[in-house]
């Protein structure tokens, strides 16, 4: 089920982590990511690119197909430390409307990515160039972090990682992450009124003991 522009700019702000609880803890594309963009956030569907190994011929294809909001996956049958995206190939994604890039290999020009502004995330950054000599796969799943993700499936990336949603828990965990960005905002406001989460969450009796060494030290 498709997101609309607005439920996709909600997805990014809730964020990676109360998504990825909000699915069940299920989707978690396993880091460390490199994050170009200081403070950059984004979500949308992913446009899958499954490329030959040391090479980035299918990022150049997947230009000419890439639509507006989506987020560009770029992965290789074994993640390697090869520059599969540059400056001028992040240029070409942000002039066709990309949300954000992931990239299961490495990046270069990683200081002219980040002055574009386009949100990015990769693996490794490294001068490696690929090649431009062998077809790959538009279209297909592939594997990022561990992670198969099929075209069309939903990516929030942030600070704290990626999370890949599939396409038909979209909306169920949209809301799902909703309602547990309202419960946290609630038990925020109990906090700051000095409220303490061993009490609420029931923890005491678990640590008691302990609670009661550290009072008479």
């Amino acid at each position: 089920m498709s997101l609309k522009r607005e439920e996709l700019v909600l997805l990014a702000e809730l964020g990676s982590a109360t998504v990825y609880e909000a699915a069940g803890r299920a989707g978690l594309l396993e880091g460390p990511w490199l994050r170009l963009v200081p403070g950059s956030r984004a979500a949308g569907p992913a446009r899958t690119v499954l490329c030959a190994p040391g090479d980035n011929l299918m990022v150049h294809a997947a230009m000419a197909v890439l639509q507006p909001g989506e987020v560009l996956v770029l992965a290789l049958p074994t993640p390697e430390p090869v520059a599969l995206l540059g400056e001028l190939l992040a240029t070409q994604a942000q002039a066709r409307g990309a949300a954000a890039i992931l990239v299961e290999a490495a990046v270069r020009d990683a200081d002219e990515i980040a002055a574009l502004g386009l949100p990015v995330w990769a693996r490794w950054v490294s001068p490696r160039g690929a090649e431009r000599k062998t077809p790959g796969r538009l279209g297909v799943p592939v594997r990022v972090g561990g992670v198969a993700v099929a075209q069309g499936d939903y990516l929030v990336l942030d600070g704290d990682g990626v999370v890949a949603v599939p396409r038909e828990r979209a909306r169920e965990v949209l809301e799902k992450a909703r309602a547990r960005a309202e419960r946290e905002a609630a038990l925020r406001e109990r906090y700051r009124r000095g409220e303490l989460s061993i009490d609420l969450y029931g923890l005491r009796p678990l640590v008691e003991e302990e609670l009661r060494r550290a009072d008479g030290a």
